[in-house]
Parts: C-alpha cells; sequence; structure tokens
C-alpha cells in the first residue's frame, strides 16, 4: 500500500484508490455495536408520517405535509439527473431540520465548498448538506451510483477530512488550539435510503494526506445500514414502506448523538 500513486484530487473525485493510498477502511456494524445499545429509540416524529404511507385526508401540520411532499419528489417526481440530485439533498436537509438536527444554535447547509490541502496542493470536498455551528459537524453525500461511477463513501471520507482542516484552520485563526482528533457523523443517502458512519479524523491522517505519505495507524470508518426488514430492497424502495420509515427515523434519532 506504501508504493500506491497519490495526488491532489477534489473530493468529488476520491474513491477506494485514495482510501488503500491513506490507509483507511470502512466496516459494518450492527445497532448494537454502532450505537452503543440494542435497542434504537422511539422516533419523536408526528405520528402520522409513521402511519400513512401518503398524507390523509384533511388538515395536516406544515411540517408533516412537507415531509410528504419532499419524499415524493425524491423518490419519483424527476428524471435521473441534477433536478434528482437536488431533490434529494433537499429531502436530506428538511428532515434533519424536522428532526431537530440544527438544535441546539446550529444550520443546516447544502453544497458548501470546503478546503483543503492534499498532497501539496490546495484542493476541495463540496458536501450537498451539511449542520454546523461555528464547526462542521455533520455531512451528508448524495449516493449518486444509479447514475454515475461516483463512490459516495470516498466522497463522504474526503468531505470529513476537509471539514477537520477548516474547522482548525478557523480555530488557528482566532487564536485557539488545533483539536488533535474529531469524530465526524456521516450520512450517505441513495435516494431516501440513508445509511450512517462515524468518521474519526486525526492530525495524523491529515499531515499524510498532506504530505502523501501512507499513515501506518490504520484509520477505521464505522458504517451502519439500518435493520429494515427487506435489505435487498433498501436501496430501492428508501423510505416508502411504513417499516422502513420507522426503522430509519428511529437511527436518525439514535444517531443524534454523534453530532457534536
Amino acid at each position: 500500500m506504501a508504493n500506491l500513486i497519490r495526488s491532489a484530487k477534489s473530493g468529488s473525485d476520491w474513491t477506494k484508490n485514495e482510501l488503500f493510498a491513506f490507509n483507511i477502511a470502512v466496516v459494518n456494524q450492527d445497532v448494537a455495536t454502532f450505537f452503543g445499545d440494542p435497542n434504537l429509540p422511539a422516533s419523536t416524529i408526528d405520528p402520522i408520517i409513521l402511519n400513512n404511507l401518503d398524507p390523509p385526508p384533511g388538515p395536516v401540520a406544515k411540517s408533516t405535509r412537507l415531509f410528504f411532499r419532499y419524499l415524493k419528489d425524491a423518490m419519483e417526481r424527476f428524471p435521473q439527473g441534477a433536478l434528482t440530485e437536488s431533490a434529494v439533498d433537499s429531502f436530506a436537509a428538511y428532515l434533519l431540520g424536522l428532526l431537530d438536527y440544527d438544535e441546539p444554535d446550529r444550520v443546516v447547509h447544502q453544497r458548501l465548498e470546503i478546503g483543503f490541502v492534499m498532497c501539496g496542493s490546495r484542493v476541495d470536498a463540496k458536501p450537498d448538506v451539511c449542520v454546523m455551528d461555528e464547526n462542521y459537524l455533520l455531512l451528508v453525500q448524495e449516493d449518486k451510483r444509479r447514475a454515475s461511477v461516483d463512490d459516495p463513501e470516498s466522497q463522504l471520507i474526503a468531505e470529513a477530512i476537509a471539514a477537520f482542516y477548516e474547522n482548525n484552520r478557523r480555530r488557528s485563526a482566532i487564536g485557539l488550539p488545533a483539536i488533535q482528533a474529531k469524530v465526524f457523523a456521516g450520512i450517505t443517502m441513495f435516494g431516501t435510503a440513508p445509511t450512517f458512519y462515524k468518521l474519526p479524523i486525526t492530525t495524523a491522517l491529515l499531515d499524510s494526506i498532506m504530505t502523501a505519505q501512507f499513515p501506518l495507524r490504520q484509520t477505521i470508518v464505522h458504517k451502519l445500514v439500518p435493520p429494515v426488514p427487506n435489505m435487498a430492497q433498501f436501496l430501492e424502495n428508501g423510505m416508502r414502506p411504513l417499516e422502513n420509515r420507522r426503522v430509519i427515523l428511529q437511527c436518525f434519532e439514535a444517531f443524534k448523538q454523534f453530532v457534536e
């Protein structure tokens, strides 16, 4: 692995090659191991969302109405292409707000550009959605494999590295010491099907990336695919089936603990 070619690449161009080149591995975990508890918490969302495939007749809360509209748009309204990507990003951003990921005193942004240094050159990473206060806390990358050969997992890891670099750059600008390590929360979205990640980034890893060196210590990224009843159809069905929707929303509730 130490002899792999390393060159400066934007986050959108990262692939498994960059993960191999910088000694980064992704490991699947089950609910108990990933969250530290085998039992998922109850969802705090409107029961209408949990118990109805589509909005029921009659008036519903605006937040509930918008959930169904964003879900529909992300799954079926637009053909594949830029509009589909925009609809998926809009759904992810809305869902994070609905579930209070923007509390306390946080904000949800879409398509911010974050710079970092790789192999001696400045490059950029562009998460589709992020949650932040003064610092980047959570990153979302759409999984576009249905329409392209992009590697969303590698892109998400590059975005976490960029977020770590930018967080410390901001700290330096106001006279604060650099943070030596941080675990970022990350999500990839294939339509309305999320996969959750814990992304540990350290100054040692960043230094290796900046100087094109192979890190001796491996970075382990942990990953959770929500345990929906029909895993074979998870990516295709996403949050449309009620059984899937309930499990996924419970995972979102449990995942809040890592946004800090």
